[in-house]
């Protein structure tokens, strides 16, 4: 009797953040009592512990068991037509390797034959009657080496053809390299059926391997702010996921749960611990698991997908996500782009520079997320407009949350900083080494609005009681100074206007003190 084997393909994909549940489907008829129907093929990688069944028809589940199947061949189609062409592809060089050497042997007799007759010519020449068939035999000879070294280079070229294909392949099975295996699990499904009918069922797995992170383009015009959220899902679960229902989920399932407790702690007199010997702190110990899933972390292979929501539900600690087209998503470990939301935002705009470092101008929005997503940390991709102007870090952005944002450089807000006054003395006897110095900054506005401006200058913070710093000068007033040294200032900026700042300070230091830190 043979075995009843239903096909079942995935129909839908639930993504987390560190592994996936898939979900099977098929039908199949079925005899009546007490059978057995074999799901096939399911990955090797699969959490055994979390396969579940369910199903429609007139029959009872009595348990499911997972187990091993043995194949001769990889049963993935993709891997097999793979292999085939690779097999293909080696063939096609053995052949090409013995048509050369063919070649070789053939030039070899050809020079070999040439050589014997040429005793022969050399008397046939002296005795004053080369003879017509003399010349002919040379031009005969002369052609067939040219034809024979001529086939030599269209086989060089040829088999670099073949081998380039043949590298092609092996660079795609070794991305597959999970579905490479010839064996795979299946879930045998017991079944209890009063009479045959046709019955339904429903298998459903967790497996690791599979991940999905958050990216987003961050879009300023003028005053809105517009973020785009992506989803970026990797796998290579050992199978393929056909385009079918695939959500993602913010939650993170774990096989066994559960609730942290807390061990005494003690606190002892410290002991000291013998020396080890040199043999055993030779010899390293490995303890624990390795899994391949670092190996893609950093694959960033985007494909775009229409700019369109995603369906959200949310739950109590998780949000899932349905994307607002099907995905397709292999087992290759690349990365697939799938749009989750376009959020509107108000964004605070105002400008920040730190001249005393560097005369850039940073544009920075102060941004509340007004959305009711939570969303994950993740890179943005900065843009003014249709220009890209930086990367920027989004940190976990809860809603009612305010995040500040860098949104690049603006070059035009001009900054300059000059020392305009130094003045030094020399310790006498009894005295003290004096050094006073005084900057002006002057900030330009050649944007077409008011501009808000942070300026940040330093004076130095004594590490010694012989070194005394005392501030002479900030005008205008700061809006703050730090313990550090740091002094802000916060200035409105009409069009074309400029302004400057000036900060002045002193230091004092004993005589016999040598200072160092100093900068101007």
């Amino acid at each position: 009797m043979s075995e009843l084997v239903v096909e079942a393909p995935v129909v839908a994909v639930t993504v987390y953040p560190d592994r996936a549940r898939v979900t099977r489907r098929g039908r199949i008829t079925v005899p009546g009592g007490d059978q057995v129907v074999y799901v096939e093929p399911l990955p090797l990688l699969l959490e055994e512990d979390s396969v579940r069944v369910s199903g429609r028809g007139p029959a009872t589940v009595l348990g499911v068991d997972v187990a091993t199947r043995y194949h001769a061949q990889t049963p993935d189609d993709a891997v097999a037509e793979l292999r085939r062409a690779q097999r293909a592809a080696q063939d096609e060089i053995a052949a090409l390797t013995d048509a050369n050497d063919v070649q070789v042997q053939l030039e070899t007799f050809l020079a070999q034959l040439a050589k014997r007759a040429g005793g022969s010519f050399a008397r046939t020449l002296a005795s004053g009657d080369p003879g017509a068939e003399l010349g002919g035999f040379t031009e005969s000879l002369a052609g067939r080496l040219s034809a024979v070294r001529a086939t030599r280079r269209e086989l060089t070229v040829q088999r670099r053809e073949v081998e380039e294909r043949l590298a092609a392949v092996g660079r795609r099975l070794a991305a597959l390299k999970e579905k490479k295996g010839p064996d795979r699990h299946a879930a045998a499904v017991s079944l209890a059926l009063e009479s045959e009918a046709e019955v339904e069922i429903e298998l459903s797995y967790v497996v690791p391997g599979a991940s999905w992170t958050s990216t987003y383009d961050v879009r300023l015009k003028g005053d809105r702010l517009t973020l785009s959220w992506y989803g970026l899902i990797t796998q290579y679960t050992g199978e393929d996921w056909p385009e079918c229902d695939l959500t993602l989920s913010t939650a993170r399932p774990t096989v066994t749960a559960k609730v942290p407790e807390l061990d005494a702690w003690y606190l002892d007199r410290a002991h000291p611990h013998p020396p080890m010997p040199v043999a055993a702190a030779a010899a390293p110990q490995y303890s624990g698991t390795v899994t391949p899933q670092s190996a893609f972390a950093e694959s960033l292979q985007r494909a775009d997908f229409v700019d369109l929501d995603a369906t959200v539900e949310q739950g109590v600690t998780a949000a899932t996500y349905t994307p607002p087209r099907p995905v397709a998503v292999p087992a290759d470990g690349a990365t697939h782009r799938a749009t989750i939301a376009a959020i509107e935002l108000d964004a605070d705009l105002d400008y920040i520079t730190a001249p005393v470092r560097s005369t850039d101008v940073h544009l920075r929005a102060t941004v509340v997320n007004s959305s009711v997503h939570t969303l994950p940390a993740g890179k943005a991709a900065v843009f003014h407009e249709a220009d890209f102007v930086g990367s920027a870090a989004l940190p976990l952005w809860a809603p009612g949350e305010d995040v500040e944002l860098a949104l690049g450089l603006d070059d035009r807000i001009r900054v300059e900083r000059k020392l305009v006054r130094r003045d030094a003395t020399k310790a006498t006897l009894g005295s003290t080494r004096r050094r006073q110095v005084e900057y002006e900054t002057t900030i330009e506005n050649h944007t077409p609005r008011t501009a808000r401006i942070t300026v940040l200058d330093q004076f130095p913070v004594a590490r010694d009681h012989e070194i005394t710093v005392k501030r002479l000068t900030a005008d205008p007033e700061p809006a703050e100074t730090t313990d550090l040294g740091v002094v802000t200032w916060k200035l409105d900026l009409e069009p074309d206007a400029e302004t400057t700042v000036k900060l002045a300070f002193r230091v004092d230091t004993g005589k016999s003190v040598e200072l160092t830190g100093w900068r101007e």
